[in-house]
């Protein structure tokens, strides 16, 4: 049963962090070149929201559907 959720989880987690990590990235590449005139990514930013949003929204929907 604890393989079950955590197979559940690290599949949100992928999934959350690629969405997150690829829409970030062009975000900020479009505000650098549009406000800035400069053809830069903020990695930073990027990575710092993938992972907090690959982890808060699985955990979320794991514990609605336990509920």
């Amino acid at each position: 049963m604890k393989n079950h959720w955590f197979k559940k989880f690290l599949i949100g987690f992928l999934t959350f962090f690629s969405v997150t990590l690829i829409v970030t990235v062009v975000v900020t590449y479009l505000w650098s070149l549009i406000f800035n005139d400069v053809q830069k990514v903020d990695w930073e930013t990027s990575f710092r929201l993938a992972i907090i949003f690959g982890i808060v929204f699985p955990l979320i929907d794991l514990t609605k559907k336990k509920s």
